[in-house]
């Protein structure tokens, strides 16, 4: 460990400390929720807690912080071109992404196509619904990405379940498992989660290859820990209305529908291409305003909060180079599958599996490990893969002022994260 530090720069080092603050900061968002009470309403004592208490705004006040660190010691130039060497495709390719899926066209299908393959469980429709939506919903990320599933998925849920029910276990056990089940499901295709994106080019890794060596496994995982927490709560559910709002209940004409899954199919393809994908959703905004009476608001705000926290991440991320590399490179591959596993909780997956690409030598059963673990622990925190923070600021306000709990989180995803470890590693 001392070798390690000894490695680091000055910079890596104020960087490393307040990535940690960071994500302190997350596991603590209720505390500062709660201080906000203590205030009265409308003053600025409540509205700062309040602002800090929200975890989309954690990592960019905390790279705001490391950017003022560097505009104050190496000065303006270095912190921009700091900044010009951070890839940021990434956080603007989810705010596109979930402003496109969180319109009406897009939901009806995906609810549609639930609702068929629901109908043919013989259970109740609300336990069939929320059973083939937990299942289907996290797939469809293998083919529109993650972002776009969690984005889905989480709106159905919120609309159909979470807006109906009071009871916290069963909202917390369906967060848990949304996350770890879209954590892997884009793991059937090679272009779809970003942890597998980082390697794929650089280790040959094929859809094909996914498919063999990690889709089939992700698959019997979400169906079993799905069946798990679907019965555990099959009472609960069961009492839940499966009417469906009136809202949703009008008819979209097909040409709408055809024009939004164009410019999501056109969206995804050009995932990598941040001028391209935005020109793209420029000319959609144009379509959704022309189409107004078929449509509700899009929901701008959300997309951007969560936009605002992976561009943190990204900030603080670029310097934690220093320290991950060497861990990862010291352990054999159950320990790398281990050490990938909760080193995902407290980094981002896909930022684990970049640092493994750039490492030379691994054997292939390493690789596998790194990327298994990366993916099998993506659900644990807020922060473990990149579109939880989508999940999350859709569902937020269903629990409740304080919101997500960060260790009601972790908790929650437990259970089917042993469950996903002990498929990818043993079957």
């Amino acid at each position: 460990m001392i070798d390690i530090l000894s490695r680091a720069n000055a910079m890596e080092l104020v960087g490393t400390a307040l990535f940690f603050l960071a994500i302190i900061h997350t596991f603590s968002v209720k505390y500062f929720q709660h201080l906000a009470t203590k205030y009265p309403e409308g003053s600025v004592g409540e509205n700062f807690y309040h602002l800090v208490g929200e975890v989309e705004i954690v990592f960019g006040l905390w790279a705001g912080l490391f950017l003022a660190y560097l505009v104050l010691i190496q000065g303006t130039g270095e912190a921009i071109h700091y900044l010009e060497s951070r890839n940021f495709t990434e956080p603007a390719f989810v705010f596109v992404i979930m402003a496109i899926c969180s319109t009406r066209p897009v939901l009806q299908v995906a609810g549609g196509f639930i609702d068929f393959i629901s109908r043919l469980l013989p259970v109740n429709r609300t336990v069939a619904f929320y059973a083939s939506a937990l299942v289907l919903g996290p797939l469809f990320g293998s083919f529109i990405t993650e972002p776009a599933a969690m984005t889905v998925t989480a709106l159905l849920l919120l609309e159909r379940i979470f807006s109906r029910t009071d009871s916290v276990k069963l909202k917390y056990a369906t967060l848990g498992l949304l996350f770890v089940n879209v954590s892997i499901g884009g793991t059937l295709t090679s272009f779809a989660a970003p942890p597998v994106l980082m390697v794929a080019g650089t280790w040959g890794w094929d859809s094909s290859f996914m498919l063999t060596h990690f889709g089939w496994k992700a698959a019997i995982t979400m169906v079993l820990a799905t069946a798990v927490v679907t019965w555990r709560f099959r009472h609960e559910l069961s009492q839940i209305s499966h009417a469906r709002s009136a809202e949703n209940r009008l008819r979209t004409p097909p040409w709408v529908i055809a024009l939004h899954l164009a410019f999501l199919t056109l969206v995804v393809l050009a995932a990598h291409h941040m001028v391209l994908f935005f020109g793209l959703f420029l000319f959609f905004l144009g379509v959704v305003t022309v189409t107004r009476e078929y449509q509700e608001a899009v929901r701008l705000r959300e997309g951007l909060l969560v936009a605002f926290f992976l561009g943190g991440l990204v900030i603080l991320g670029g310097v934690q180079r220093w320290w991950l590399e060497p861990l990862l490179t010291q352990l054999n591959a159950a320990s790398l599958f281990m050490g990938a596993t909760g080193l995902t909780a407290i980094t981002d997956n896909a930022a684990l599996t970049y640092l493994g690409a750039q490492v030379p030598g691994l054997s292939d059963l390493s690789k596998y490990a790194l990327v298994a673990g990366a993916v099998t622990g993506g659900g644990l925190t807020v922060i473990a893969n990149a579109p939880n923070p989508a999940g999350y600021g859709i569902l937020n306000s269903s629990f409740g002022a304080e919101g997500i709990s960060p260790l009601g989180l972790l908790g929650a995803a437990l259970p089917p994260t042993i469950l996903a470890g002990l498929c990818f590693w043993f079957l």
